[in-house]
């Protein structure tokens, strides 16, 4: 089966699955519990909003409950402890949520059983759609994923939420103003990930409005907090600038919202915080201990028995955490207790199931039972009319985003033919050009690299709340571009630059986040994003090894199916056209910029600039063509000026070649095929970047087109680099001729076909 016909048979069967899909649709309407708090004028909770909430978590719980009961007979298992703590917090924030000014995520996304359960108890998704599909297909996935009523930045790695929180905050407040939040749950082991520390601190740096509720259960995947990783994370984060607004717990439903409604005064004086609750122990003024453990949660029966089968006397001091793993789960819940305090019979829950449990039993537990005033309390709320929420899918990508009227563009000076510049020169001027034009649409966050990346320029146009400078902090910095691309369905251009080399060794997971952001029309996709490597391939300056990033072809052509598009320019007139290609069409874009000095490259005149300001972009362009040619060089980007050279040599000496400037990908299926129709003599691809060896196999460019060309009698042959553990420390040119990207090399590739 050919890579296209394999391609179109996977198109159908996702389309079966999405079309077996109850919301993944694209746009949906839901009449949801008229529950909804506004801070900003709201002092506290009257008794039948205390109890709803209540009574909402206590569905949810025993909708989880069920959920895991399902999946047990499948043989699976999943975070029931967490999903069930998550709950009681989560409810409150979904109240908070307007889904305009007010967003939330999850930054502990395995726990997302419980965020599932809540939407169902709010009624943005069916119960039994919960119970029988979490996991067992598209609409419920494993992890936090966006549904109506949901989180846009659907949870992956531990920490990664925190950073993208950050930047979805940093958005809403340019755009709103006054109102805008973010909250944000967290859990004990993501907060120690270098990436969330950065987002504390680029949260603080900002001012951003965010708040991060800290689920403290004393559990982590493996163990407890004591076995793992026994550290007070209060000072560490406040050291970063986040404020700690300590609570006894987070089951306490009206110290809780106590705790919100100050949070979120904070955020509107630009200072984040993070709710922590600290739970119980013994001081001077309490005992703590295992009966008070069942006089505060009214399971005094069920902890004497407990502590009397692994021998522990009730009068036994503990500490209780102030988020409760498997809360509400009592047997479950005691087993996490008896671990965090280190006595016998202590159990994690992290990966928490209902396997080879009594369903009945479990849901029988007297924590899972509402009282008759909080099922009034829901009963009256769901005679109310509902409150309508809408949620729409991201606009696809493509669609029109950020355009620059056309007199604009071409009003632009550009270097002329008989001058090598860097194509930075035209990256200056395109992102300075649409800075300029929509200035309160563009949010650029850099790396400490704006004088060598360009984008400083661009920078100088916008406000204070759209620039946001993070030091060499690369990969937290790409997460928060991922976080503002969130902040908006409208037009806009979010950009994240550094250097190739950062991107490859340090700041991937800013891609590796598109694998895993779900639009709500079921696709899996990258967000609204340009992603600005400078500096790639060899060609560096005399920096070499400290500067290479040679593996950047192979690296985008890897995220290809989450991009709109891929730019690789050839010069400083085809980046300016990127730049304002990507700028035009929504979508997650990648652009590498060479830094070196390159020719302008020229039409078959040797005069005439090869494009115009205004030309349209396009992914291959005819750069030499001459009579009775049967062979054909792709050059990629910079190395475009080689393939001319080399044509030209070879035309004089008898083998007509012609030439097409690669200038990023996708291609269109029938080019490919047009140029391995018209060229079957031979095709040479040409490239700054790795290629792979004999013991790999071809990658990059190189990788593509032999791919493409499987089937066919059609001779292909690369040039690119293929070793690159020795190089010289010289300039562009020898260094080049080094890795044998050179004229000579390309007409002996042609020739031996």
């Amino acid at each position: 089966m050919s890579m296209q016909a394999a391609w179109d048979a996977q198109a159908q069967r996702n389309a079966q699955v999405l079309g077996a899909s109850r919301y993944l649709k694209g746009d949906a309407t839901s009449k949801v519990l008229p529950l909804q708090f506004a801070l900003a004028g709201k002092s506290a909770l009257t008794q039948d909003e205390e109890l709803a909430l209540q009574a909402l978590g206590l569905e949810a719980a025993r909708t989880a409950i069920k959920s895991l009961a399902s999946l047990a007979k499948i043989g699976e298992l999943d975070h029931l402890g967490g999903g069930l703590d998550l709950i009681p917090a989560l409810a409150m924030t979904l109240a908070c949520t307007d889904y305009e000014k007010v967003e939330y995520t999850i930054e502990n996304a395995h726990c997302s059983i419980g965020y599932y359960s809540l939407l169902a108890a709010y009624g943005f998704v069916r119960e039994d759609d919960v119970v029988h599909g979490f996991r067992r297909g598209l609409d419920i996935a494993g992890h936090v994923s966006w549904l109506p009523g949901g989180t846009q930045l659907n949870g992956g790695r531990l920490g990664i939420m925190v950073p993208a929180a950050v930047g979805q905050a940093l958005g809403l407040k340019a755009i709103h103003g006054q109102g805008a939040w973010v909250v944000c749950h967290c859990g004990d082991a993501g907060w120690i990930s270098g990436q969330a520390l950065n987002g504390f601190n680029g949260a603080h740096l900002h001012g951003a409005p965010v708040t991060f509720v800290m689920h403290r259960n004393g559990i982590q995947l493996s163990g407890s907090n004591q076995q793992i990783m026994d550290k007070d994370m209060r000072p560490i984060v406040k050291s970063l600038g986040v404020e700690i607004l300590e609570i006894p717990s987070l089951h306490d439903t009206r110290g809780l919202f106590a705790a919100y409604r100050a949070a979120f005064q904070l955020a509107q004086q630009g200072r984040p915080s993070m709710i922590y609750p600290v739970g119980y122990r013994s001081d001077e003024n309490q005992v703590v201990d295992l009966r008070d453990l069942g006089r505060r949660y009214g399971i005094a029966k069920e902890v004497a028995e407990y502590a009397a089968a692994n021998k522990v006397p009730l009068e036994t001091r503990i500490w209780i955490p102030g988020a409760l793993m498997s809360y509400g789960d009592v047997s479950c819940m005691l087993d996490c207790v008896f671990l965090v305090n280190n006595l016998p019979g202590g159990k994690g829950h992290h990966d928490g199931s209902m396997k080879g449990r009594d369903e009945a039993k479990v849901l029988g537990s007297p924590m899972l039972q509402a009282t008759p005033a909080q099922a009034a309390a829901l009963a009256k709320l769901r005679q109310q009319p509902p409150r309508q929420v809408v949620t729409l899918a991201r606009p696809r990508p493509g669609a029109p985003n950020l355009v620059v009227p056309r007199e604009a563009v071409a009003a632009v000076a550009l270097p002329e033919p008989g001058k090598s510049v860097s194509p930075r020169n035209g990256v200056e001027a395109a992102y300075d050009l649409v800075a300029k034009t929509h200035p309160d649409k563009v949010f650029i966050v850099s790396c400490d690299l704006d004088p060598s990346t360009k984008l400083g320029k661009a920078r100088s146009r916008l406000a204070a709340t759209h620039q946001f400078e993070m030091s060499i902090e690369e990969q937290v910095s790409a997460i928060m571009a991922n976080g503002l691309a969130v902040s908006s369905r409208r037009p806009q251009l979010n950009v994240f630059s550094t250097f190739a080399a950062f991107f490859e060794g340090i700041a991937r997971e800013g891609f590796e986040m598109w694998r895993y952001q779900r639009n709500l029309n079921g696709s899996n996709e990258g967000l609204n994003v340009t992603m600005h490597l400078s500096h790639v391939g060899a060609c560096t300056g005399r920096d070499h090894f400290s500067g290479w990033s040679l593996d950047w072809i192979t690296l985008a052509l890897g995220y290809l199916p989450y991009l709109h598009r891929f730019y690789t320019p050839a010069d400083a007139r085809s980046a300016y056209i990127a730049v304002l290609d990507l700028a035009a069409h929504y979508g997650a874009h990648i652009i590498g910029i060479p830094r070196d000095n390159l020719p302008i490259l020229t039409q078959q005149d040797g005069k005439t600039p090869l494009w115009a300001p205004t030309d349209a972009w396009e992914p291959l362009t005819l750069f030499r063509r001459y009579p009775k040619a049967k062979k054909v060089i792709l050059a990629l980007g910079a190395t475009a000026f080689v393939g001319e050279q080399a044509a030209k040599l070879l035309t004089e000496q008898g083998t007509p070649t012609d030439v097409y400037v690669v200038n990023g990908f996708p291609f269109d299926p029938e080019q490919v095929a047009m140029l391995l129709k018209k060229y079957r003599a031979g095709v040479v691809t040409i490239e700054d970047g790795l290629i792979g060896c004999p013991c790999t196999g071809l990658r990059g460019l190189a990788g593509m087109v032999a791919g493409a060309a499987a089937g066919t009698r059609v001779k292909l042959a690369h040039v690119g680099i293929v070793d690159p553990r020795i190089a010289p420390a010289e300039g562009h040119h020898e260094l080049w001729e080094h890795f044998g990207l050179t004229a000579p090399a390309l007409v002996q590739a042609v020739q031996a076909l």
